[in-house]
């Protein structure tokens, strides 16, 4: 079944669970559709796990185009989000408009997502109102992180917890169809999946949520840099990777890589008349 913006508020409505997870490349994504994910997000954590920067600050447009086109060529199914980068929206509404566009045109993606509350409801609007979904995000936005101080747990005491109920209000009445919860104390984010009719992804935010969403290679074990709390290795894959290259190595170096079965023959003949 293709899964689509209908589909996932339908989701919330059924009360069954979303399960979506990043993906960078058409590989990857093919495999994640063939499993039966719901939604696929090319994230601008690409930054991190593919480029190897600090942070999603540096990632640009053109890196969001260029995977998010990838990732739209496996996906028969899955609901493909692309997030837009750093400084795409927040310049102004006109931009943000023409971001997205250029997002859904050129990545081929079937939604944007764009991080921040109230201060961005009004591009959610303008998005949405030019025929573009918009899937929001609140908690613990990478983009802010340099006015975060660092990635820290969002909403921990009185005021901030109020905020992140107002924003998720807000984003809601601007348009957006979902709205993903990072590093959201989980009593409060459930809270906030129950006061509103969009369906809440939740990472490092607890079951309460509609839906839940990892980096794949987190929960994968191939990102070795950090690994947050909120992660779950489902499987061991780095480990199995880095040991098939070592092995790939020593046949090389022991000559038993490539064997005669990997090969391909000619007639002595036809060398014969080589010389």
């Amino acid at each position: 079944m293709k899964n689509t913006v209908q589909t996932f508020k339908e989701a919330k409505s059924n009360h069954t669970k979303l399960a979506m997870l990043t993906a960078y490349d058409y590989s990857t994504a093919k495999l994640q559709d063939e499993a039966g994910i719901h939604g696929i997000l090319v994230g601008d954590s690409l930054g991190n796990v593919i480029l190897g920067y600090e942070d999603t600050i540096s990632v640009t447009m053109e890196d969001m185009i260029h995977h998010g086109a990838a990732v739209a060529r496996g996906a028969k199914n899955a609901l493909v989000v692309v997030d837009m980068p750093f400084m795409s929206y927040q310049t102004s509404v006109d931009d943000a408009v023409v971001n997205a566009g250029r997002l859904m045109k050129e990545g081929r993606a079937n939604a944007v997502k764009l991080e921040g509350g109230v201060s961005v409801c009004p591009q959610i609007k303008a998005i949405t109102d030019a025929g573009i979904p918009v899937m929001a995000h609140l908690g613990l936005t990478p983009q802010s992180i340099n006015a975060f101080g660092g990635f820290k747990v969002q909403g921990k005491n009185e005021a901030a917890a109020q905020k992140l109920i107002d924003d998720a209000k807000a984003v809601e009445e601007a348009g957006a169809f979902a709205l993903v919860l990072e590093c959201v104390p989980a009593k409060l984010a459930k809270i906030i999946s129950e006061q509103l009719t969009i369906p809440t992804i939740g990472i490092g935010a607890g079951a309460g949520c509609d839906g839940q969403i990892l980096v794949y290679q987190d929960m994968l074990g191939m990102f070795s840099d950090y690994t947050p709390k909120f992660v779950k290795r489902f499987a061991e894959v780095g480990s199995v990777m880095k040991e098939a290259f070592a092995n790939y190595i020593k046949e090389v170096q022991a000559e038993t890589y490539p064997a005669e079965e990997h090969t391909f023959k000619i007639d002595d003949e036809v060398l014969e008349k080589l010389y």
